[in-house]
């Protein structure tokens, strides 16, 4: 028995775990490293894969389970939010970039016909490596983010369309109108059922799945409505893509949508790598060098075009400069579905076998480059914002409402866009807690300013933005951001400003805190140790662990973790957290405990029986600064005590005993 595939998929694996890991030590993304383990095992280099079919229907599971992945990610919701990005900015961006390009096309001695069918081939950029990238980076729902998956959207439907309309520009007759027809009744029934099921069906489907407690019954589950609705849209004439992320919206506003996507992470990024890899085994190296100043050239051009019309479309649709370059260079590429339009153009002899290597050349290298592109977007746009640009190119076309941000201080700052720190704004208006948010995302921002909200507009790492949040009078700022190398950059400029504030940042990763905290972060908070924490705590009360002694563990276990980051070098400022790092301050509410309200400090033996210390105590609007013994206490005195964590929480549980 010959295991080819097994053979082929054991050496793309070797190939992309070397380069990957090269390539993750010199900080370059994976993708890249994917398209070059493609380019070395193809035909070109070394010629050592021998099922090509196999390894491309792998790769289509992976675009299956990416696009399936984003739609449960974007929700219906957001995908109605965005209908006019979808049909209006898709349609400016598909026309304006195919008919310039079709200009441009001519210059190389093509028909019309061939000029306007390499426009719509260069139109179309790649759905999967931009929203791999926008995925990962947590942008997918950003303000740019949406304008850029409302015109991948589009670049979808619109593929079936442009297959139907290939024949004509290759010279032949067809009753393109019917089939259009039958096309658009087709598009109306499938979003009607993916509303219908959005709605009512897989919300209820899926509980009565997730009331078995059976994770293997779920999962199948999930990868059935994912491969059925996939499936059916193919059979309708629409590509498998399109329908993995109609499924994904079927089940987004379900409660269990979150779970579904946790279950999905590892075999979409498996399955993902092969297109990639797949992708770069097209490519013909020895055309690659012999025309290599063509290609480059062609590169060139049509990433410069494409920038110019996505970023120009970007700017009809209402973004400021920086967005209209983050869109333009986030869509500079051309994209794999050009691959099946461009087949279709061979089949109808509207591309010859030199401009269609050519255009496999010139599409490879745009998506090599891409990820680069989109690294340095905003770096770009900052740049480029110093030159005397026009102010209506710099606050866009539709600019947001400046608001009045009174002189504040000892107030909160938050900065950050996502549904923790919207949370955090709600809690601190709750408690009537003075706090200004700075939102990078104009659509966010609007919504909340309509709201009676104080949020200011722009991006954190712009000081201007910080002082008109009053960052330098700020008593706490929190960053919940999510990006490492973003968050090091706001916590150096609010460092600058304000050397006194306490930072609190919001991390993905514990392997993220100790750069947090060099750069001068306060407290680092992350999530996947957090979320350790919080299940291990559950677990504890399952087990009926007495409160205290929970509270105990976990301040033992967090202290462990945390504490070795905690070091500071060594300075003239004397700090009691760095002398005694073991050692906390908390807000505790005299009433909370039986012991304080009606007796003195000297009745009650705090440091005696517990260690600690009462360093002040409010009451009202006055601050008592270490109380003497004689000080009695009343139930609404907030105490401000100092000791160790685990006797605090041992106080904590006494009181309420």
């Amino acid at each position: 028995m010959e295991l080819v595939i097994l053979t082929d998929i054991v050496i793309i694996f070797a190939f992309a775990t070397a380069v990957n890991y090269l390539f993750t030590k010199i900080r370059i993304p994976t993708i890249i490293g994917y398209l070059l383990t493609g380019i070395v095992v193809g035909p070109s280099v070394l010629g050592v894969i021998h099922s090509p079919n196999e390894i491309e229907f792998m790769a289509e599971i992976g675009i299956i389970l990416l696009m399936f992945t984003i739609g449960l990610e974007f929700s219906l919701n957001h995908l109605i939010k965005i209908r006019n990005i979808v049909f209006f900015g898709g349609f400016i961006q598909l026309v304006f970039t195919a008919g310039v390009t079709a200009l441009f096309a001519r210059m190389y001695d093509m028909s019309w016909g061939s000029a306007v069918f390499i426009g719509f081939l260069t139109a179309l950029s790649s759905t999967a490596l931009v929203l791999k990238i926008l995925q990962e980076k947590g942008e997918l729902t950003s303000n740019y983010g949406r304008t850029v998956v409302g015109i991948l959207i589009f670049q979808d439907i619109i593929l079936i369309p442009l297959i139907l309309l290939t024949p004509m520009l290759g010279g032949q007759t067809a009753d393109i109108g019917a089939k259009l027809l039958g096309m658009g009744s087709k598009t109306l029934f499938i979003m009607a059922l993916v509303y219908v099921g959005n709605r009512w069906i897989m919300p209820r489907v899926l509980h009565l799945i997730a009331l078995t407690k059976n994770q293997e019954l779920f999962l199948m589950s999930i990868l059935l409505v994912c491969l059925a609705v996939a499936l059916l849209t193919s059979e309708m004439g629409m590509s498998l893509a399109f329908g993995a992320f109609l499924g994904g919206l079927m089940i987004s506003r379900s409660e269990y949508s979150q779970d579904a996507f946790s279950h999905l992470i590892p075999f979409k990024d498996t399955f993902t790598s092969f297109f990639f890899v797949s992708i770069g085994m097209l490519l013909d190296l020895n055309f690659f060098v012999e025309n290599i100043v063509l290609v480059l050239a062609t590169v060139l051009l049509v990433i410069a075009i494409k920038t110019l019309v996505a970023g120009g479309t970007g700017f009809i649709l209402g973004h400021t400069f920086r967005g209209t370059i983050m869109v333009g260079l986030a869509m500079a590429q051309i994209g794999e579905f050009s691959f099946i339009l461009a087949k279709t153009g061979q089949t109808y002899q509207i591309l010859s076998d030199y401009y269609y290597q050519l255009f496999l050349a010139v599409t490879i290298a745009s998506m090599a480059v891409s990820p680069f592109l989109i690294m340095i977007a905003k770096p770009a746009a900052n740049l480029l914002l110093k030159l005397p640009i026009p102010e209506m190119l710099v606050k866009g076309i539709f600019p947001l409402q400046e608001i009045e941000v009174p002189v504040m201080q000892n107030h909160i700052v938050m900065i950050g866009k996502d549904s923790r720190s919207l949370n955090l704004s709600r809690m601190a208006s709750r408690m009537k807690l003075p706090y200004v948010s700075i939102v990078f995302d104009p659509a966010s921002a609007r919504a909340r300013q309509m709201k009676g909200e104080m949020v200011v507009y722009g991006d954190s790492m712009n000081e201007p933005i910080l002082r008109k949040a009053f960052i330098e009078t700020a008593e706490i700022v929190v960053i919940s951001i999510g990006d490492a190398i973003t968050a090091l950059g706001v916590i150096e400029k609010v460092r600058s400003l304000n050397k006194h504030a306490y930072i609190m940042v919001r991390s993905k990763h514990v392997s993220d805190i100790e750069d947090l905290y060099e750069m001068g972060a306060n407290q680092v908070i992350p999530e996947e140790f957090e979320t350790a924490i919080e299940l291990f705590e559950r677990v504890l009360k399952k087990l009926l662990i007495p409160k205290g002694e929970i509270e105990t563990a976990i301040s033992v276990i967090r202290d462990d973790n945390y504490g070795i980051f905690r070091e500071k070098e060594e300075n003239n400022t004397f700090t009691l957290s760095d002398e005694i790092p073991d050692i906390e301050i908390v807000a505790f509410r005299a009433g909370d405990h039986h012991m304080f309200p009606g007796n003195s400090l000297k009745e009650i033996h705090l440091r005696k029986q517990y260690g600690l210390t009462v360093v002040a105590a409010k009451r009202g609007e006055k601050i008592y600064e270490n109380p003497g013994s004689g000080f009695i206490f009343e139930t609404e005195d907030v105490l401000y005590i100092l000791g160790k964590p685990e006797k605090i929480a041992q106080l904590t549980q006494n009181g309420q005993g």
